[in-house]
């Protein structure tokens, strides 16, 4: 059991280091740079599909985009639970900045601060207990998905600390226990090579 609490660590830490960055970017760019823009509406509009997407597609696509042919393995499933929170910390993020009143910003550019620089240093901090907010949201989101886990990282029953190999992680061990404990049916599932 240890080794899947570390290993959902692992796995959580890839996928915070892909999701969250691109999440608050797109979230910027969507509130302040890209107003009235096609590609902001365009990147708006994804961000809604994909959060509407099943876990399980998800899965599956990135099981075919990374793990055929090369195999299961923990960049595979950070990857995978990354794009599940791009959406969530991108909307959160946008609507945060939303929020943020014009006024600060005005006084910001009044005394002469570039906007790039306004939205980073005053607009992005004043936001920034929401922005974490959605951040912690989109983490919780995906600490307990399983689904694309059994697509991508697929589970082991060692320690392994390898980011190329399969890794074991929380809610497969659930899955693993809930399907050793079932009696009468699925059984089977229990002797897997990742239980």
């Amino acid at each position: 059991m240890a080794n899947s609490i570390l290993g959902s660590g692992i796995l959580l830490a890839i996928a915070s280091l892909m999701g969250v960055p691109i999440g608050i970017a797109g979230g910027i760019y969507v509130a302040e740079f890209g107003r009235g823009k096609r590609l902001a509406n365009m990147v708006r509009f994804t961000a809604d599909v994909l959060n509407g997407v099943p876990s399980i597609v998800m899965g599956i696509a990135i099981y075919t985009l990374l793990v055929a042919g090369r195999g299961y393995s923990a960049v595979s499933g950070g990857v995978a639970l990354g794009i599940m929170m791009i959406p969530t910390i991108t909307r959160t993020t946008e609507e945060m900045l939303l929020m943020v009143p014009l006024n600060v910003r005005e006084a910001a550019l009044g005394l002469g601060v570039p906007n790039w620089r306004s939205v980073l240093s005053i607009t992005l901090r004043t936001a920034s207990p929401g922005v974490i907010t959605g951040c912690m949201l989109a983490f919780a989101r995906v600490a307990g998905e399983t689904a694309p886990l059994l697509f991508t990282a697929f589970g082991n029953q060692y320690w392994s600390t390898s980011l190329t190999q399969p890794i074991a992680a929380l809610p497969l061990q659930i899955l693993c226990m809930r399907f050793l404990l079932t009696t009468n049916g699925i059984v089977w599932l229990g002797r897997a090579r990742w239980c």
